[in-house]
């Protein structure tokens, strides 16, 4: 089993910064993919930002130039970080771990991102 334990949420202003920390613990195997997802009520949970283990990385269009994703894989954690951030970015935001050739895939317990003035 791989617990995820995501930190770093809150309330900011519009064009804001906020960093997202994910932690991973128990049987994690490598290589993997660690993203970011966030969802809102009624819509569906969408990517916001991945990274590979070998640091390759794919960003949503709506956040690319915006948020940084990044990874440590001595500490088995991603990091997402959100600069000039906007009011639709507000969504709870997920971390997932995907570990390759396994069919498996676990997620954390999300944590509130909210832009609002």
């Amino acid at each position: 089993q791989v617990q995820l334990v995501e930190s770093g949420g809150g309330l900011v202003q519009p064009g804001g910064s906020l960093r997202l920390s994910c932690a991973a613990s128990g049987s994690v195997f490598s290589p993997n993919t660690m993203g970011w997802y966030r969802q809102t009520p009624g819509k569906e949970r969408e990517l916001v930002a991945a990274i590979t283990s070998g640091g390759t990385t794919n960003y949503a269009d709506s956040v690319k130039g915006r948020f940084t994703i990044s990874r440590d894989n001595a500490k088995r954690s991603v990091y997402l970080q959100m600069n000039s951030l906007k009011p639709e970015d507000t969504a709870v935001y997920y971390c997932k771990i995907d570990p390759w050739g396994t069919g498996r895939h676990y997620w954390g317990q999300g944590t509130q991102v909210t832009v609002s003035s």
